[in-house]
């Protein structure tokens, strides 16, 4: 292993067993067909049930509803990019040619998503309690309080609010298309919701915008729909 990810292992505070894993989580695919998504799959929905765990015990006064803002707020690319850099991530991270020129290593898109690989391959490495304390150390420097809910909600936020306010189901979202070049994709989600045999679609230049547009489409949808 050399330097800069022995130095992000004493960053993370986790040894890795598997150091193939810290690497792959780290690997752009612009950078190698051996790339971070499948982990950053993972480490999406892990670090998603740990922030509501950790939200569920820390804001015990509050409702489902604020509880999925604040939740929404600490998850978004904005809070995953600043942590990113708080690890260093920008200096290991490894990008192909073209998106080391187009400035790749400070996009916030990248960053996350690393960011989230990496809470993935923890949570192979080592289990659920190893990646649950590296998400709480993650964490320790953000002000998590009420008050965050004050926050303007996402699509995806809302659409999940409204569907649970009919007692619906909540949405799956999939990838459906990868476009363009590798240091200059996109990519088409597909947003679906099966209880109400609908589905729409959104782009963006990551997994994550282009996740929130299909989930700006889908509200436009349905409440289109309502209101006819």
């Amino acid at each position: 292993m050399n330097a800069g990810l022995a130095a992000l292992q004493q960053r993370l505070q986790h040894p890795f067993a598997d150091a193939t894993l810290l690497k792959r989580a780290l690997t752009h695919r612009s950078y190698s067909a051996d790339h971070n998504e499948r982990l950053e799959f993972l480490g999406d929905s892990v670090l998603g049930v740990m922030v509501s765990d950790m939200l569920y015990r820390r804001l015990q006064s509050l409702p489902e509803g604020d509880l999925s803002r604040v939740r929404a707020n600490l998850v978004r690319q904005d809070t995953l990019h600043q942590l990113a850099l708080s690890l260093g991530l920008p200096d290991v991270i490894l990008l192909g040619e073209g998106e080391l020129r187009s400035g790749g290593q400070k996009r916030p898109s990248i960053l996350a998503d690393a960011l989230e690989a990496v809470i993935g391959a923890v949570y192979l490495d080592a289990g659920f309690a190893a990646a649950q304390a590296l998400v709480q150390r993650l964490y320790q420097a953000v002000q998590i309080n009420p008050s965050m809910d004050a926050i303007g909600k996402d699509p995806k936020t809302e659409l999940q609010e409204w569907l649970q306010a009919r007692r619906l189901k909540l949405p799956s979202y999939r990838v459906v298309a990868t476009l363009g070049a590798a240091h200059k994709q996109s990519f088409e989600v597909a947003c679906e919701i099966p209880e109400l045999k609908r589905a729409e679609r959104g782009t963006g230049g990551s997994r994550r915008a282009a996740e929130q547009a299909a989930a700006t489409a889908m509200l436009q949808t349905l409440k289109a729909t309502v209101n006819s």
